[in-house]
């Protein structure tokens, strides 16, 4: 397997990054971070016009039928820059979701999320933890030829600004069961869904949604019997977070190397000290580890040779690696590590947020053991 970049994914790569380095500081990231939205619709509708919201999708539905090696090589930089824009919840979890439907709606609410003219949620999470989706307890009744939906739905991505939610709930079956599960579309202003929104430690937006008798029609119904589809999608929703948080990491290195040649104590800098070299080494082999873990699993990802067990390892490595280089670096750092100012604890949080999406890196690992 060749593990580089093409040419042209070095080219989509450089230009993400370019754009990001330009328009997308630390500064300007604490402003939009810090503003009513909470993310940049300026940046967003740069974004769709580089074509990076259709990216992931085939080209019969619209898309640029880009593969994981093209989202791997635009993840690592919206990580090392702290993306707040809603790329995963509206890309690669709520647009993911839709492209499974076939009817005029769905179709329809993709062609815009492409276009970035609407945002689109997957409302997923139950808040004690679904990684694997036969989990979903939720129920959608069947109702007066539609359906009707009630329960909650917990750290949804963008909840509070998207323009469609697609829900996964359970019309058959309990929880444990693979059968039963369907993708619902929910207008978020419909009669009975309340949504409670708020900033996650990472800097984005999240919500909880709760459905109280929400009365849905049939065309409502984006697929049924819906587990077998969602797992792809969750899985490549792993991958990007797994690729944010390496490039995450890989500035975590790279500022904490920075700071340790110019920090000076006793007349030399730090990074000539025994203990802080040693540190920065570990850091280095733990970078390289995840990073390497990532462009294998990705290049098996593109190959359709992944299993269960593959993105398990990612996710299990990335998080426990991340932890350490995070960990690593503000303590290099020392108590300025741990300011708002800085941008290193922004960096750990991030990898800290993500780790704790999709199931941690103890879920993972442990369900290395069983695969």
């Amino acid at each position: 397997m060749d593990f580089t970049f093409s040419d042209e994914q070095q080219m989509l790569r450089d230009s993400v990054s370019a754009y990001l380095l330009k328009n997308y500081d630390f500064d300007k990231r604490r402003a939009i971070v810090g503003s009513d939205d909470g993310w940049s619709r300026e940046a967003w509708a740069q974004f769709a016009e580089l074509g990076l919201l259709a990216l992931p999708f085939d080209e019969d539905s619209g898309g640029l039928g880009g593969g994981m090696a093209e989202l791997v090589a635009i993840a690592e930089p919206f990580g090392a820059h702290l993306l707040a824009e809603p790329y995963l919840a509206s890309v690669m979890l709520g647009g993911a979701a839709l492209a499974t439907g076939e009817s005029d709606v769905s179709s329809q609410w993709l062609e815009k999320v492409m276009g970035g003219e609407a945002i689109a949620a997957l409302a997923y999470e139950e808040g004690n933890g679904t990684p694997d989706p036969s989990l979903v307890a939720m129920r959608a009744e069947r109702a007066d030829g539609g359906f009707s939906l009630s329960g909650e739905k917990r750290m949804v991505l963008a909840g509070g600004d998207a323009d469609v939610l697609v829900v996964v709930a359970r019309t058959s079956g309990e929880a444990g069961d693979d059968d039963g599960l369907a993708l619902l579309l929910v207008d978020p202003a419909a009669q009975g869904v309340s949504i409670t929104g708020y900033t996650t430690i990472d800097g984005r937006r999240a919500a909880n949604v709760a459905f109280d008798n929400v009365q849905l029609g049939e065309d409502a119904l984006v697929l049924e019997n819906a587990a077998s589809a969602l797992r792809p999608i969750l899985d490549r929703a792993i991958l990007a977070l797994c690729a944010e948080s390496v490039g995450a990491m890989g500035a975590l290195l790279s500022q904490t190397g920075e700071y340790a040649m110019t920090r000076k104590q006793f007349g030399v800098p730090i990074g000539s000290f025994q203990s802080i070299a040693h540190r920065l080494a570990d850091m280095k082999m733990a970078y390289t580890k995840a990073r390497a873990t990532l462009l294998y699993t990705t290049a098996l990802l593109d190959a359709g040779q992944a299993g269960a067990k593959d993105i398990a390892i990612l996710k299990g490595q990335v998080g426990k690696l991340g932890r350490l280089v995070g960990e690593s670096a503000i303590q290099t750092h020392g108590g300025v590590g741990m300011t708002d100012e800085l941008s290193i604890s922004h960096l750990h949080k991030r990898v800290l947020a993500n780790d704790a999406l999709l199931g941690n890196s103890e879920y993972h690992l442990r369900k290395v053991g069983t695969l």
